[in-house]
């Protein structure tokens, strides 16, 4: 297209004044406001401008394009204005999807949110005195009934004595800030000892040895990647060394020509040695993970009952509730963090709050099934197969002659979000193979669909696996089906 024929093109389009006083716009103006209604218009006359510029448009497309400015407008409207953030179906199976969000909340704990965040509340006021309050209260005495169970620790010092200790908890936006405050609090510009095999990077690249020197606490390693006996933390230990520290392998396994101390050596080392012992969990599991054929996870309580001192672990993993850094441990540590002004950088808001304590409550109650994570890690193969049949069953009777394919498998569900790397849960698969899309084609039809619907790719086949899809979901599912056939 000549330079000519371009600047023709330029001079027919409208200015942005002329488009906001044409009559279809100013329904949009008085819907959304004259300001976003002008950024969406100068948004398409851009997209226009250089549509034009790269030879895209003709004389006739173009005008068919002016003809449709008003839809254009409100399309951007729409885009620019809705939410980015939005809720969607997780048909992967991974019951702790962190790129998803991890943990879903307790429906209690969106019911607390709303009521107590809607309005005042009393977060830091104590009603009883009128005065002022503190926020560790509303989830510290609930913690105390999951916790502090009058736990007895054998085998500590010459004689065995036993002892008992209160337990105290406070929380922090996550597990590497609870990690980060706990060793600056216990450990700043003294030694930390821990075996080399635990040096774990998280999520996001980022590793316990980087967190550990912004702590101000230096570390000191002992031991191998695959070998660390306790006579490697009992030669490193010196006048310098403030705390033993044990970082428990959530996400990944050390396997073969292995050795690590058992975690009740360590505690009687620390007790011998007069030192705190920390141990960082990351998942933080409330829940008896036994039950549903999870052995190798240890339990928080499990920690605190062999005589760890300080336990760090995360709210939204295995515990079910919202992102949290939970520090539960000896109220003399713990309080030593409190007092900690880091701490208070690090402190959480009233909407964590609420749905840490509801989601407590829950644990408390002893009403596993309220907290989502915990239902969906206790449901059996038979009932996700039953589900499975009935959406199959549906799709099918929803066309007769249909190029979608849905085929029912034995499968595994994992865990995911750093915790149990191990463990799996049995489930049954829905398969999908379409006869004019491959399987990624497949894949991305469905994770663009309203709702998106995030699935798995295995052998050429697109996996639902229902386990980790809410049940009031399953009718959104069919359709979404549905209109693939």
């Amino acid at each position: 297209m000549s330079t000519i024929d371009q600047s023709a093109l330029f001079r027919k389009l409208p200015s942005t004044d002329e488009l906001l006083r044409h009559r279809d716009i100013q329904p949009l103006i008085e819907r959304d406001g004259h300001s976003a209604v002008a950024e969406g218009a100068r948004g398409v006359l851009a997209r226009l401008r250089d549509e034009i510029s790269a030879g895209l448009l003709d004389e006739k497309s173009l005008d068919l394009a002016l003809g449709g400015l008003p839809a254009a407008i409100e399309r951007q409207l729409r885009e620019s204005l809705s939410y980015s953030l939005q809720p969607l179906i997780n048909a992967t199976g991974v019951v702790l999807h962190t790129n998803l969000g991890r943990a879903p909340l307790a429906a209690s704990a969106l019911d607390h949110i709303c009521s107590t965040a809607g309005l005042y509340s009393n977060l830091e006021f104590d009603t009883a005195t009128g005065e002022r309050g503190k926020r560790d209260i509303h989830v510290d005495r609930l913690f105390q009934k999951l916790l502090d169970d009058d736990r007895v620790v054998a085998g500590l010092g010459p004689a065995s004595a036993q002892r008992s200790s209160a337990i105290s908890t406070i929380v922090v936006n996550n597990n590497a800030a609870a990690v980060l405050l706990a060793l600056n609090s216990l450990a700043e510009s003294g030694e930390v000892i821990v075996s080399r095999g635990e040096l774990v990077e998280i999520g996001g690249s980022f590793r316990i040895p980087d967190v550990m020197t912004k702590s101000s606490a230096i570390l000191r390693e002992v031991g191998t990647t695959n070998r660390t006996r306790l006579a490697d933390y009992e030669s490193a230990i010196n006048e310098r060394t403030r705390l033993l520290l044990r970082v428990h392998r959530s996400n990944f396994e050390i396997t073969g020509f292995t050795e690590q101390p058992a975690l009740i050596e360590l505690v009687s080392l620390a007790r011998r040695r007069n030192l705190p012992l920390m141990e960082d969990l990351g998942s933080g599991a409330l829940f008896d993970l036994r039950s549903v054929g999870i052995n190798s996870e240890p339990s928080v309580l499990d920690s605190l009952r062999t005589g760890v001192d300080v336990v760090t672990y995360s709210g939204d993993k295995l515990l079910g509730g919202p992102q949290a850094g939970l520090i539960s441990g000896r109220a003399d540590l713990v309080s030593r963090m409190r007092s900690n002004s880091l701490f208070r950088a690090l402190r959480v808001d009233k909407l964590t709050y609420a749905a840490l304590e509801a989601t407590l409550l829950a644990y408390v109650k002893r009403d596993h099934d309220a907290v989502p994570v915990l239902r969906m890690m206790r449901l059996s193969k038979d009932a996700i197969a039953h589900r499975a049949e009935k959406i199959t069953s549906s799709v099918g009777a929803a066309q007769s002659k249909s190029a979608l394919q849905l085929d029912l498998l034995n499968g595994e569900s994992v865990i995911g979000g750093g915790a149990a790397p191990s463990a799996v849960l049995p489930t049954r698969l829905i398969a999908l193979t379409h006869s004019d899309l491959s399987a990624d084609e497949l894949n991305a039809r469905l994770r663009t669909s309203t709702p998106p619907v995030i699935a798995r790719v295995e052998e050429g086949r697109v996996l639902l696996d229902l386990r980790t899809v809410f049940p009031e979901q399953d009718a959104t599912l069919v359709a979404t089906l549905a209109s693939l056939t």
